[in-house]
This record gives structure tokens, sequence and C-alpha cells, in this order.
């Protein structure tokens, strides 16, 4: 049993019809999670005991007769700023190494355990998902499992690394600023930032990054990450942002999988300097994309000036209002520097310039308003530059170190768009180079279809799977 290769519908059809049971998968798992997170440090917290009573009791309903759900038995990671009943959820930050466990999921992780998920435990992020270096000073750093001198990009660095190795074949992640597309496309993975409010943020306590992120699952296919989104898309009572449920079903979508008539190609989005190797091999993916059917425009720029000081006031502000009750904390010196550094500019922000924030969010969203009237897809690379270092936020850019490889993914945060992110190739050092797809307004499905014919060519023009080298 391969995690890496074996899809979820097929997993979960195995223990529907009996022919595995739930039980059996959820070991497999946890004897995977055993024998390879000490090489790569994807999971901060594995509860066996729990776990196999969990599956067991999926086993005792189907053997009833009861309907187990369609993720009947999958093992799923957790990312830990979701809560998960039984599991601290310490948001990768020393000064909530001690929280108690939660007592209730998440809704997003609610919605996937009643699907038929089995939470085998929690994976590692940076402190309060604040940056692309998935290394903390409670957890320590996660390694990638193509290459263990870098990491696995972030913030669902732990949930990409799981994947990537085949811990498990479904994580949760989410998304404020590209934390589920840059750890996909340094990891070999599809990703997917669906629009803002499809995947329900509600519950108890306000958003982190109100309008900023999104949650989703994460997978290795495309086929995948859409089979749980089938079940976690929907509106929540206690989600101010949440959209209604689609009508169609939008893993039945894929069955009509095909590109659009006219992509648009942005390789700098105007400002951006991206790694030569990573460029090129970008560009033959969208070559791909052309034979394929879609007629490619190449533009030169889409956001002038790049709006990278506006996110970084909005996150900022973001964090000051969720870390100023633990600045008396004993462990605060802990929390990374960068981090509290940030906190600090935060505190000397006016009102009127998040506000002011909000108007580029505006502004931003027209050009894209305009830019999608002539096409159905805007194509940027994923990352400027390849997975991180381990244990830092830097990458290499034509054989410069630099912390400036995240120049793609966050304004379309800012926009609320619908993002996906596809394997284009590796490097020459066996690192893995995203491509990123990005539709109009709730345009989910044009997104999720294009990258599943991407996907489909690109697998067929390779000759062979895309996988992590990894042992066990």
């Amino acid at each position: 049993m391969d995690f890496r290769t074996t899809s979820l519908t097929d997993l979960a059809g195995s223990v529907r019809t009996r022919k595995m049971s739930a039980r059996e998968l959820t070991a497999i798992a946890l004897d995977r999670i055993a024998a390879l997170n000490p090489r790569y440090n994807a999971f901060v917290a594995v509860d066996p005991e729990r776990a196999l009573a969990d599956a067991a009791a999926l086993d005792e309903a189907i053997a009833k007769g009861g309907d187990p759900g369609p993720l009947a038995g999958i093992p799923l990671a957790v990312k830990d700023n979701h809560d998960a009943v039984g599991f601290r959820t310490t948001h990768g930050a020393p000064v909530l190494a001690d929280a108690p466990p939660a007592t209730v999921d998440s809704p997003f992780v609610a919605r996937l355990r009643a699907a038929g998920c089995v939470i085998v435990g929690k994976t590692n992020m940076p402190e309060f998902a604040w940056s692309s270096n998935t290394s903390n000073a409670l957890f320590g750093p996660t390694v990638n499992p193509f290459n263990p001198d870098h990491g696995p990009g972030g913030s669902s660095g732990g949930s990409a690394a799981a994947l990537a190795a085949g811990m498990v074949p479904l994580a949760t992640g989410s998304d404020g600023g590209g934390s589920i597309r840059l750890p996909s496309a340094c990891c070999g993975l599809s990703g997917m930032k669906p629009s803002l409010g499809r995947v329900p943020g509600g519950g108890p306590t306000p958003q982190s990054w109100i309008d900023l992120s999104t949650s989703g699952p994460m997978a290795r296919r495309i086929g995948d990450v859409v089979t749980a989104l089938d079940v976690a898309v929907g509106p929540d009572p206690t989600d101010l942002r949440s959209l209604p449920r689609p009508e169609a079903s939008w893993l039945a979508a894929l069955d009509d999988a095909h590109v659009p008539l006219r992509v648009a190609w942005a390789p700098t989005l105007g400002y951006a300097t991206v790694d030569a190797e990573v460029l090129a091999i970008c560009e033959l993916a969208v070559e791909v994309l052309e034979s394929l059917g879609a007629a490619v425009t190449v533009l030169e720029t889409v956001f002038d000036p790049e709006p990278v000081s506006e996110f970084v006031t909005l996150m900022g502000a973001c964090q000051l209002r969720t870390m100023r009750p633990f600045m008396s904390h004993p462990r605060w010196d802990d929390i990374d520097p960068g981090l509290r550094a940030l906190v600090d500019a935060a505190q000397s922000m006016t009102a009127e310039q998040l506000v002011r924030v909000f108007d580029r969010c505006h502004t931003m969203n027209l050009d894209l308003v305009d830019l999608f009237h002539e096409v159905r897809i805007l194509v940027t690379p994923t990352a400027a530059g390849v997975a991180p270092f381990v244990g830092t936020g830097l990458s290499t850019i034509n054989g410069e170190v630099t912390g400036n490889w995240l120049y793609f993914t966050y304004p379309f945060n800012m926009t609320r768009s619908p993002a996906a992110t596809v394997c284009a190739g590796l490097t020459t050092a066996g690192l893995p180079v995203g491509l990123q797809l990005i539709g109009p307004q709730h345009g989910d499905l044009v997104v999720l279809r294009t990258a599943a014919a991407l996907e489909a060519a690109l697998d067929a023009a390779r000759g062979a799977d895309l996988l992590a080298p990894v042992e066990g």
C-alpha cells in the first residue's frame, strides 16, 4: 500500500466494501509515521490508540450496515492550527505549548471526520502560520522528502511533507498568503486555495487572518483534493464569509477536465525576479497548456506596484491581535524574532492605514475583473525559487540566497481568488517546481478543471508518476 499512488476514492471504496478495514488502513498510516517521521518531523503529535479506536468504531458501523461516508477510513493529518478533539492546538507556538486539548473539532475538521476520516495526528507549522519556514522553537524544523537540505515551505509544511512522504493520503491546510500552494509546490503536490468562504472557517473564535485565509484539504493529486473538497465546501452559520453550497458535485466536474480557450501567462506579475531554471520549467508547462488547446497571451504586468507593503500591514494587524495576550508569557522570547518584529511594527499602525489596505484589495480585484473579461485563467510560477533551505525561509534565485521568493501567491489572498498549483517538473537538483493557476471570483471549477487537465498531460509527458524518493 502506497498512499502516494492510490486515490482516496479507491481507499475509501476498499473500506466501504470491507476489502480492507479502516483499522488496517489506519495501522498502515501509523506504521509509516513511526518509520518516517523521525526523519522528516512532519507530525508534532500522534495518538495511535485514539486513531485505532476510531477506526474500529467505523468498521463496526459498516458491519451493521451503516453509511461510513465518502471518505471512509481515510487517515487524516490535521495542521496544528485546526482543532481536533483530544489534541492540543499549539499553532506551532511555544506560548501555547501547554494549551488544553481541544474538546470540539474545527468546522472543517468536523466535516472531514463526519465523512469518515480517521484523525491520526497534528502536523508542524511556523508560529501562528506567519512564514514559509516550517520550523519553530517548540518542535523544530520539518524536512522536505525530496531533499533533506531543504524544508517543505510553509505554513502548511508539515502536512505537505507528510503527504509527499506517503505517511497519510490526506491532510488539512490553510492559506493566508500561499500556505497551501507554496508547500504543495515545494513538495511536488497539486494544491488548491478555494475561494474565500467555500470551506467554513467559523466556530467560537474570530478568524485569525480575517479576509486573507481559507482552509482547504491537501493531497498529492488534484482529484483527491477535489474528493475532499466535495464534502468540505458549503455554508456554516458561524462564518460570516461562507458561501452557499455549490449545486453540482465538484468531483463530477472533473469528468470534463479541460483547459480554457484563452489563458494569460504572467511570468513576473510585473515585479518579480524568478530563478532561471524555475522559469524554464514553468514555461515548458505553459507550452503543455498550449498543446491542450489554450491560446496563451503573455502579460508583462498584472499588479502595479507590488502590493507587499499592504499585505504585510494587514498580516501584521492580524498577528498583533492574535499575539497581544501572550506578550508577557515566559516563552515570548522563544517566538521567531521576525514574527516579534512584525508584531512590534504593527503597534504603530493607524486605522486609516488598515482601511487603505482594503482599498488596495478592491482595486487589485478590479484589475482581475478586466483581465478575466479577456481570459479564463491567469498562470504564474507558484514561487520564484525552489523550496527553502531546511530551518530557514531562504531560497536561491539565480545562485543568490534570498528571502524574496514569495512574490506570486499572496496577491490572490488579497483578491480572494481561487488558485491552484500543479507540479510543473523537477530541477536538476531534484526539487519540485509549481505552476500556479488563478481563476475569476468564485470560479473554482474552471481552476480545478484546468489543473486536472494539465496535471494529467504533464504526467503523460513525464512518462512516470512524480514521487519523493522516500523509503519504507
